[in-house]
């Protein structure tokens, strides 16, 4: 299984959010900081913003904070929040063709590894992510 970019992303974004602590972070930085484009960061954040992971506040020296605690940020439950589907192979989708559905038994198989995946993310907070400010390049302030 591989995660999109915009998974990869979200979990970076609230990563960085959680070593900023108590300061604001910015699209700007964040896109600077790990070399994506803002654009996308810019969707990631606003679908971090509507599931209720980071707070935007806004006005000249505005940011993003998270929204939660980091212990009550389940990697599982971002993921799912950020996944457009879990569909492994053909016979997960609506629109599944596939000749051997009725009798296969990969499918069973695939599903209890994708629960196992998803059980184990939900193991992990994002307070077991979280790095120092120096991890990211941010020098102490003076």
């Amino acid at each position: 299984m591989r995660l999109t970019h915009f998974s990869d992303y979200a979990l970076r974004v609230l990563m960085y959010a959680a070593a900023r602590g108590d300061n604001l972070i910015t699209i700007e930085e964040t896109a600077e900081l790990y070399g994506i484009s803002r654009a996308h960061l810019m969707k990631v954040v606003n679908q971090l913003t509507r599931a209720g992971y980071l707070k935007a506040i806004r006005g000249r020296s505005g940011g993003l904070a998270l929204a939660k605690r980091p212990n009550a940020i389940r990697l599982g439950d971002v993921i799912r929040a950020t996944e457009p589907d879990f569909a492994l192979v053909e016979c997960f989708t609506a629109d599944n063709n596939c000749l051997i559905t009725q009798r296969c038994r990969l499918r069973g198989a695939l599903n209890k590894a994708l629960t196992a995946f998803i059980q184990t993310l939900d193991g992990y907070t994002l307070a077991d992510l979280i790095l120092s400010p120096k991890d990211f390049g941010i020098k102490p302030a003076a």
